[in-house]
């Protein structure tokens, strides 16, 4: 996949590091940064946070939040973002929850609804996707879509 030849040039021109915390994508992208020979000197671990208690008591996910907006949610992306840096003491924290499918949409949130959020100095973001494949699909789209936030957020933070 050449998405990770270009995070592993980028982030080793930093001291950065990262982490995620992982719903819809199930540990997929932690398994791709694993994949980047010397990743070790920057990938700092993650969890996969499926349940609402593991995003609750693992990643520091607020139950009101989950409560009010839901587990796929940006509210909730955001939140297991932060929790990623905070407890991987990382630089970057990424998450993903969604809807994988084939089933659990409903008419607000589809199946192939997913959001990704991404950590920098305690500055969160998230970023809303829908995909149109199957469960495969999805997860893989997903995990090349917050590989492909870590490098535009590496891309925008680096002097050029």
């Amino acid at each position: 996949m050449n998405l990770l030849h270009h995070l592993s040039t980028l982030i080793r021109q930093t001291d950065y590091t990262l982490s995620t915390a992982e719903s819809c994508t199930g540990g997929l992208v932690g398994h791709f940064l694993t994949n980047i020979p010397g990743s070790s000197r920057w990938y700092r671990g993650g969890v996969i946070a499926y349940s609402n208690d593991v995003k609750m008591d693992l990643i520091g996910v607020k139950s009101q939040t989950l409560e009010q907006f839901g587990a796929v949610s940006p509210q909730v992306a955001k939140e297991m973002a932060l929790g990623a840096c905070s407890r991987f003491r990382s630089s970057i924290g990424l998450s993903s929850t969604g809807i994988a499918g084939p089933t659990g949409g409903t008419e607000t949130k589809p199946v192939g609804l997913v959001f990704m959020g991404i950590c920098m100095n305690e500055q969160t973001m998230a970023r809303k996707f829908v995909w149109p494949y199957d469960r495969e699909g999805n997860k893989e789209a997903s995990a090349e879509q917050a590989i492909q936030m870590v490098i535009d957020l590496l891309s925008t933070s680096l002097p050029s």
